[in-house]
């Protein structure tokens, strides 16, 4: 048995979507929020009998390989790791005979590591290094930690006994070339492994051991086909679970802060190791949680990027804070002093906005009352009203006017005048907001009163109905009648190709309702129907007629206005079959 079919076997699809969001019953399948695409209301269902799952706002489906590839954004043997992890089995160990490209560069990286591991195991002066920034022996092993030596090509020529080619090497991002000559990239560096989702080694950052003045501090791994910095964060294979579990995660700067938080047991911290945050970075935060608390160096040079990096959390709708870490330390040193220090910094992190006036509250103290007001508002003016125009509805907006009016002692209306001239660049600009999801929300609204809505939720119907061993002759005659045999052999063929999207939607909607209402589901559908078709009839024939009444064709305005009078006879008689339906069941159908 291969070991796709050993996880099938296993785990059940479930338990694995479930260990990932929140599933609610639904029939004899299980919905949820969707978390490939924003939405309130629940349209993401999982289908434990077929083993697969189908979302009806974005179109996700699969089964449990697809949804963990999509979830944690790795390819399909990651998802086979994470799986097989879970379900306790064994993967076929990969030879250096493997074809698969991506693969070999795979192994081709843990086959480094390993290397660099053993070279850090034998060199005293690196691993002094390590241990007098307070690493242990331990994580020093769990974080796979290695040493590369100042030669030209030790890992490529490790690596080449190994059995790989040059081009492997360099597309792997190990070795580059210029002109004729090809070297190693990483030469006298301390060796930081940057792990996928899937915990496989996927590229490198590399500490300097002797600063010659000359080279970088910290040398990133270029972009490769396995490494793309604005996708993945240091640590988060380790720390997704317990984000998950605590609902918030800490982010810190670099590795030694990221290690030495985990090793004192801040399992929920990630590193965006020296690289801008991006949208990528914080989608996949956000689907495991919407809480983040960002550590902040008050030396740290690079303020600006990562005030950046707050407005871009707070526009894609995250709950931000910040914990201020004290002068002179970075979270690696504060937690190497005082553990219980940074945990208190942790605990009384504060929302962005909050941390943001506080500082320039601070800052304006000592001057003149007027002046100091004065001055205090064009900083808040220009510094803190793009965050409080980034917040999520005005009920948060309102909260934070009525505090700055207090602060400054200024009326509400101007500081809402100036909320409204805020402009920002496009990549703070709201995203996965309220505004949104209403807006998404109205489109999906106006979608079920079309016609191609009407016609899936009859298919859906059919699909259940003949599930049940139901005679739906009838109700395809009928359907049939209205569409016209072209039309009703398009819709045949449509919906044939998506019975198990069509079975999942009769799961969700119509499983817990029995024959006879499902029988007056149908009837209200048809009605409605056909009453879209009358009216799409009706608005060619009033563009018609107005053609011909401006080509003054009085034959045809006659036939015409003939047929709009007969056609909004039949749209009466449907409205009046409609009120003759409600009155007769007290159940109405959904509209």
């Amino acid at each position: 048995m291969s070991s796709v079919d050993q996880i099938k076997e296993r785990l059940n699809i479930e338990g694995v979507v479930g260990s990932y969001i929140k599933l609610e019953k639904a029939g004899n399948s299980l919905k949820a929020r969707c978390p490939f695409h924003n939405e309130k209301t629940p349209s993401f269902f999982v289908s434990p009998e077929r083993g697969s799952y189908y979302c009806f706002g974005c179109g996700a489906k699969g089964d449990i390989f697809t949804f963990v590839q999509e979830f944690e954004g790795i390819d399909f043997l990651g998802s086979l790791k994470i799986l097989a992890d879970k379900a306790g089995i064994t993967l076929e160990k990969f030879t250096s005979k493997t074809t698969d490209k991506k693969e070999r560069l795979y192994q081709l990286l843990e086959t480094a590591t390993l290397f660099m591991q053993k070279n850090l195991e034998a060199e005293d002066i690196p691993l002094s290094y390590l241990k007098n920034r307070g690493l242990n022996n331990e994580t020093i092993k769990n974080w796979k930690i290695g040493y590369v030596r100042d030669e030209w090509r030790s890992i490529s020529d490790h690596l080449k006994s190994k059995g790989f080619i040059d081009d492997e090497i360099e597309r792997a991002g190990i070795s580059k070339t210029e002109g004729k000559n090809t070297y190693d990239r990483f030469r006298g560096r301390i060796m930081f492994p940057i792990f996928d989702s899937a915990g496989r080694v996927i590229a490198y950052s590399g500490r300097i051991l002797h600063d010659d003045g000359k080279s970088a501090k910290y040398l990133n791994s270029p972009q490769t086909e396995l490494f793309d910095k604005s996708k993945v964060l240091y640590g988060y294979d380790r720390a997704k679970q317990s984000i998950r579990k605590f609902d918030f995660s800490i982010l810190v700067e670099g590795q030694m802060d990221l290690l030495m938080a985990h090793q004192a047991g801040f399992t929920n911290a990630i590193a965006s190791s020296g690289t801008a945050l991006t949208v990528e970075h914080l989608a996949l935060l956000k689907r495991i949680s919407n809480k983040i608390i960002m550590s902040f160096d008050s030396d740290y040079a690079g303020a600006k990027a990562a005030e950046r990096g707050w407005a871009l959390a707070l526009s894609n709708g995250m709950d931000v804070k910040i914990a201020e870490i004290p002068k002179g330390f970075d979270p690696a040193d504060l937690i190497l002093k005082d553990k219980e220090k940074f945990k208190d910094v942790i605990k009384n992190s504060t929302f962005l906005i909050d941390f943001l006036l506080n500082r320039i509250e601070a800052e304006h103290k000592d001057l003149p009352a007027q002046a100091g007001k004065k001055k205090l508002w064009q900083t808040i003016k220009n510094k803190i009203l793009p965050y409080v125009y980034l917040l999520d509805g005005n009920t948060e907006r309102s909260r934070y006017v009525k505090k700055i009016s207090d602060l400054i002692d200024i009326k509400e209306d101007f500081i809402w005048d100036d909320l409204k001239k805020v402009k920002l660049d496009d990549e703070f600009q709201p995203q996965n907001t309220q505004v949104e999801n209403k807006t998404i929300e109205k489109e999906i609204s106006q979608e079920i009163l079309k016609k191609g809505s009407i016609e899936r939720s009859l298919a859906s119907i059919l699909t259940k109905q003949e599930g049940r061993q139901t005679d739906t002759t009838n109700v395809r005659e009928k359907i049939k009648n209205i569409l016209s045999d072209e039309k009703y052999l398009k819709f045949q063929e449509e919906y044939k190709n998506k019975i198990n999207e069509l079975a999942f939607e009769a799961e969700g909607y119509y499983e817990n309702i029995d024959d006879d209402k499902l029988q007056k589901e149908t009837e209200y559908l048809i009605l409605n129907l056909r009453e879209e078709y009358y009216k799409k009839e009706l608005e060619k024939l009033l563009t018609n007629l107005k053609l011909a009444e401006k080509s003054k064709i009085a034959e045809m305005i006659e036939s015409i206005s003939l047929r709009l009078k007969l056609l909004m006879q039949k749209l009466s008689e449907i409205k009046s079959e409609k009120n003759s339906f409600y009155k007769n069941n007290l159940d109405q159908p959904k509209k």
